[in-house]
């Protein structure tokens, strides 16, 4: 049971109302964390503009959800496990290449890079090795794209982060991400 309200876009009112309903109009329904960041308009307003400003960045969804698959496994949020998962199948990538990809890992080499790149970002809060940006340097990514990558997980440990703290009720086909968490 969620530990914070999960507000019901139909009795939502003003500000949270709007933007619900917005998610509703591009989504064709309202994730319930959605709804926990509603408690806090500006919350929601802010998580939905990162989410669209690194929508129009250099990656593509598939590696966004990669990276969020990747963030998710790190920190053992289900909820998002969950639904980076159906939105990656949605996206038609395998059922291994989504599981490795939680594990911070993939069959694609400069996607691996970033993946890893990605778990050691979230193990040392940032303060990657220069050996780790090095590798990521290697494999193809410049400095925009690191900073994309960083982006990224930034956006996707807000969310794991609501997630734990209210106990958001997962409305996806249930992943658990355990067995992948960091340190």
């Amino acid at each position: 049971m969620a530990r914070l309200s999960q507000i019901d876009p139909a009795a939502a009112a003003g500000r949270p109302k709007e933007l619900l309903d917005g998610v509703k109009a591009k989504l064709g329904r309202v994730p319930n964390l959605t709804r926990v960041l509603a408690n806090e308009p500006a919350a929601l307003e802010g998580y939905l503009g990162l989410s669209a400003a690194l929508g129009a960045g250099r990656f593509d969804i598939r590696t966004r959800e990669a990276i969020a698959l990747a963030v998710a496994g790190a920190n053992a949020c289900d909820y998002c496990a969950s639904a980076h998962t159906a939105i990656s199948q949605s996206l038609k990538v395998d059922a291994t290449e989504i599981s490795e990809r939680l594990a911070g890992r993939s069959a694609d080499p400069k996607l691996a890079a970033a993946l890893a790149f990605t778990r050691e970002l979230v193990a040392e809060r940032g303060r990657v090795s220069d050996a780790s940006l090095a590798a990521v340097k290697a494999a193809g990514h410049d400095e925009a794209a690191i900073v994309e990558i960083v982006a990224n997980v930034a956006l996707n440990l807000f969310t794991n982060y609501v997630n734990h703290v209210a106990e958001t009720d997962i409305d996806f086909p249930v992943v658990s991400s355990s067995a992948h968490r960091v340190a």
